[in-house]
């Protein structure tokens, strides 16, 4: 029974179906009002009589001029969105109530004139009543209560009536139009829950729309702003520089490039972990955001690399002065101490200046040379400023030498390779070792890989470095049970014609079974060379090799892509897990890209995990591998085998240890 009642509830508790009922009937209630008009009308020709005007002429001008004026108040109202949900709420309350006063008052005056009518007036009359009640109901459809209260109302009146007068010889019309009361009861009541699944889906469809547009922006933000500092990253830095270059009127000694490079920052990192050099980043960028001027704007490059593109008016200050004077502020910023969960933190800063003395030179070309610039002055004792000269190109020098001792380093064994271990995330098990190229025999001394991998991949000397670390780690690595092996090959590995060939020959040569190898690559060749990829990559999954997309997140990579490349794998850059906590924006960006691996059928491996706390998020979210100075950094072939086979003692003293059943 109370379902029954609740028929004829007005329901105002959702404020968005009101106002689509409310624009539903900005059409349908002067349509409705309408068809009332033109029936009372017609009722008063067929029905009038000069002794009874009262009954025939007047009362139909005042239910037609009420009519006319709802109707010119309906047309009238301007958008739903301008009222307020209440004044929405109060107008269909009194649309409820005045749709049955109105039912009520044309009932009552059809019945009046009825009673003195001809006979073939009251056929009218029945007609038109039954017109009115079933118009009226199916242009108050989208209003539940207001279309069931017309509806049973007039079917009530009438029936009660027609099936009393006359000796009851309008009774089966009064039971068919029951019939048809009730059968528009139950399209009202669908079509009502209908429009209202529609209203829903809509309102669905918009907050997803929302969200949609509000990851996008999300992306968009982290594709052009550093997630850890807040500033323009090195995309967004060189998107300004093109525009520049396209502007035809930039004028000499106008622009200028200050390149910022933290000295010390490895250090505090090695020292106290990334946590602390995070905040030192965090505080130096505030520092540094302080003191530019507003035609600055200021980017970070690199993980302790900023620049400042500076413009000025050549008729105030040039650039190169004005660079100058800034460099100089920037330099007592970052010599200031900074305190750091306690710790007071020093470093200092080397700063390169560039400007476009010459209108020809190019503004990315800019860029080269204040990071040249702040080379030179990082090798002169750092803590200085360097302004860009055609000297420094004397830098390249460097890189020649480089060149040549790479090829004499590789000869002579001064190279070695080195293992971090990848962990299986629901176990804890090392699954997996990542090979390392590491240079630490050299002549001169040892060499970073940040130093002599950009000289390797710039000369196309990379090709016999990743062949090297990758027959030295099938070779090391095979006695070592299942144990699988993860190697990053190089673009220009890629652009090799033989490479495929030559890394099925290694395996061949070394025993080293397909299915335990794991070939590690970033975006930048597929992108540039997506059909000669797609078929080394069909090549090397035929063999049973697995292939890993390496630092997603960070790049242009598409779905498209993904599928088209058929990789197995997709490595989780680590400035993704940047903030990473349950909740966090971090946490639904890296849920998002768990789910969308998954549903084109790739493993997820998570590098740079630092923190048990990331790990127990990312477990949760479904990482299936993780990687970082968590679980190891990278070490010799002799660490990790003492990692393993302690790992191998703690799982037999678990199965020890555990009852007997």
């Amino acid at each position: 029974m109370r379902a029954f009642f609740q028929l004829f509830d007005l329901d105002t508790s959702d404020p968005e179906l009101m106002r689509a009922q409310f624009r539903s009937f900005q059409g349908h209630i002067p349509l409705l009002y309408g068809i009332l008009v033109c029936n009372t009308v017609a009722i008063t020709v067929t029905s009038f009589n000069a002794a009874l005007l009262i009954e025939t002429l007047v009362a139909p001008i005042v239910i037609s001029t009420i009519a006319i004026v709802r109707a010119i108040w309906w047309l009238r109202q301007g958008d739903a969105q301008n009222l307020s949900d209440l004044e929405i709420s109060r107008h269909l309350k009194r649309t409820c109530q005045l749709a049955v006063i109105m039912t009520l008052t044309f009932n009552a005056w059809v019945i009046w004139v009825y009673q003195d009518a001809g006979a073939y007036a009251r056929s009218n009359l029945t007609f038109f009543l039954a017109l009115s009640q079933v118009s009226t109901v199916f242009c108050l459809m989208t209003l539940r209560a207001a279309a069931m209260m017309v509806s049973v109302v007039s079917t009530i009146a009438f029936a009660l009536y027609f099936s009393w007068i006359e000796g009851g010889q309008l009774l089966p019309q009064s039971l068919v139009l029951c019939c048809v009361c009730i059968g528009m009861a139950v399209v009202t009541h669908s079509f009502n829950r209908s429009f209202s699944e529609v209203v829903q889906s809509r309102r669905t469809l918009h907050i997803r729309q929302l969200e949609t547009e509000k990851l996008s922006e999300e992306n968009r933000r982290i594709a052009f702003i550093d997630p850890l500092s807040g500033l323009p990253n090195r995309r967004e830095l060189l998107a300004r520089l093109d525009r520049l270059e396209q502007d035809e009127g930039l004028l000499p000694k106008t622009l200028a490039i200050v390149f910022i490079d933290l000295d010390g920052f490895k250090q505090v990192n090695d020292e106290h972990g990334h946590q602390a050099g995070d905040e030192l980043i965090r505080i130096v960028c505030e520092r540094l955001r302080q003191q530019c001027p507003d035609n600055a704007i200021l980017a970070r490059v690199g993980g302790d690399e900023f620049t400042v593109l500076l413009e000025t008016d050549e008729q105030t200050q040039n650039a190169q002065a004005a660079a100058l004077t800034l460099a100089f502020r920037l330099l007592e910023q970052m010599a200031l101490p900074v305190l750091v969960d306690r710790h007071v933190l020093q470093i200092s800063g080397s700063i390169g200046i560039a400007t476009n003395t010459d209108a020809k030179v190019r503004p990315r070309e800019l860029l080269r040379r204040a990071d040249l610039a702040m080379y030179h002055a990082k090798t002169e004792g750092k803590g200085q400023v360097a302004i860009y000269s055609d000297e420094l190109d004397e830098g390249r020098l460097r890189r020649i030498e480089i060149e040549g001792q790479i090829g004499a380093g590789l000869t002579s064994g001064e190279f070695d390779v080195v293992y971090q271990p990848i962990i299986d995330a629901a176990s804890g098990t090392i699954v997996s070792a990542e090979a390392l190229l590491r240079w630490p025999r050299r002549t001169q001394g040892p060499l970073s890989p940040d130093e002599f991998i950009e000289v390797a991949e710039a000369t196309g000397q990379i090709h016999p470095l990743g062949l090297y670390v990758l027959e030295r780690a099938c070779r090391e690595l095979r006695p070592l049970g299942d144990l699988c092996v993860s190697v990053n090959v190089s673009p220009a590995q890629f652009r090799h014609p033989g490479f495929e060939r030559q890394v099925l020959s290694i395996l061949e040569r070394t025993g080293f079974p397909p299915e335990r190898l794991q070939l590690e690559m970033t975006e930048s060749y597929l992108l540039a060379n997506p059909g000669l990829a797609i078929k080394a990559i069909g090549t090397l999954k035929a063999a049973g090799i697995a292939l890993a997309l390496d630092d997603f997140g960070t790049g242009f990579t598409s779905i498209h892509y993904l599928k088209s490349y058929g990789f197995t794998h997709i490595k989780l850059d680590k400035s993704l897990l940047q903030g990473l906590e349950p909740g966090s924006k971090a946490a639904m960006l890296v849920a998002g890209a768990i789910t969308l691996a998954t549903a084109l059928e790739m493993s997820v491996i998570a590098e740079g995990v630092e923190h048990e706390a990331q790990a127990s998020v990312l477990r949760d979210l479904g990482c299936q591998e993780m990687q970082g100075f968590l679980f190891g950094r990278p070490e010799s072939l002799a660490k990790l085998k003492s990692l393993l086979k302690d790992a191998g003692n703690e799982q037999q003293r678990a199965r020890r240890v555990q009852p007997v059943q």
